[in-house]
């Protein structure tokens, strides 16, 4: 058995090649991806100064917990692709590597804890109004902000551990715009079966937890709407619920299907997988602050007054 010497080989530079096959279309590739990220950046920051003054509240609070994370997600890895369309094949410490690796995957299982935090704000909202501001205090707030981010900060934080132990002593060349666990791991000269399964089944497992509590909170939101006796009053209740939906089919569908054909998807072409890997990091931040913003009236009544101070609504 060949035996390796760990020592000096997880410590050299690794570079970001793009996107395979499409290296001749990066600069036009570039253009949607700049003005997509702008989007993000302009809308998120818009949708925060709204919420400004509301953060007293549960909803607003998790709702800037979700634009803040948005805005690391995909500040984590659009500004290197960005230059990687531009200027060509990057290089990325290894340091800088685990680094991106942590926040993009943090940022993703905060997402889904704060979507489940939601959710059940919008369960005591319609189930238990009268009791709402007595079960969602503050402190009880502060209190969930608290424990959904150091679950999240366990659940990833060994994959530091995890990519740091291994051996790098073939190609440092990651045929992606970003690191990413697995994709880095599979770079290694040794056993990379740990990685895989703890990548796979622990992140996982923590996002179809939330989505199963999703779903029980929605169930029993639906059970205690259509036992409403007024037809305006479930139109008015689930009208609170939909841009929340919204968001949830936007952040999760795309989010299994590139988790399993990452996975499971050995037909799905590279190019493909890399590309969608790309849009779901920028497309559901630039869209979240669009959904609020129409679906949610007090969202959308002051952002009209901070971008058109004049205008009455």
């Amino acid at each position: 058995m060949t035996m390796y010497n760990l020592t000096g080989y997880n410590t050299g530079a690794f570079t970001l090649l793009g996107i395979p096959g499409l290296e001749q279309y990066h600069i036009w590739i570039s253009i949607p991806f700049c003005l997509i990220y702008f989007m993000a950046i302009v809308g998120n920051s818009i949708l925060l100064i709204a919420m400004e003054h509301s953060l007293h509240t549960p909803m607003f609070f998790f709702l800037s917990m979700l634009v803040i994370t948005d805005l690391i997600l995909s500040t984590t890895c659009v500004p290197k692709a960005l230059s990687i369309f531009w200027f060509g094949p990057q290089e990325i410490s290894f340091p800088g590597c685990l680094t991106q690796l942590f926040f993009l995957h943090y940022s993703f299982v905060l997402d889904s804890s704060i979507l489940m935090a939601m959710a059940f704000d919008r369960y005591v909202a319609i189930c238990s109004p009268l009791r709402y501001t007595t079960i969602l205090t503050p402190r009880t707030i502060v209190t969930i902000a608290v424990g959904i981010s150091f679950r999240s900060f366990c659940v990833i934080f060994p994959c530091i551990f995890l990519v740091n132990r291994l051996p790098f002593c073939r190609t440092h060349n990651i045929p992606h715009t970003y690191c990413e666990h697995i994709g880095v791991a599979r770079l290694a000269c040794a056993d990379i079966s740990i990685n895989i399964w703890y990548g796979f089944c622990v992140p996982i497992m923590a996002v179809i937890s939330d989505v199963i509590l999703i779903a029980i909170s929605y169930i029993l939101i639906l059970c205690a709407v259509f036992r409403l006796p007024s037809q305006d009053a479930r139109q008015k209740a689930l009208g609170t619920c939909g841009s929340h939906v919204c968001v949830i089919l936007m952040f999760y569908i795309p989010a299994f299907f590139s988790i399993l054909a990452h996975r499971f998807g050995h037909n799905v072409p590279r190019t493909f997988h890399i590309v969608f890997a790309n849009l779901y990091v920028i497309i559901p931040p630039a869209l979240n602050p669009l959904v609020y913003g129409v679906k949610t009236k007090k969202i959308r009544n002051k952002v009209i007054f901070l971008l058109f101070p004049m205008r009455s609504y």
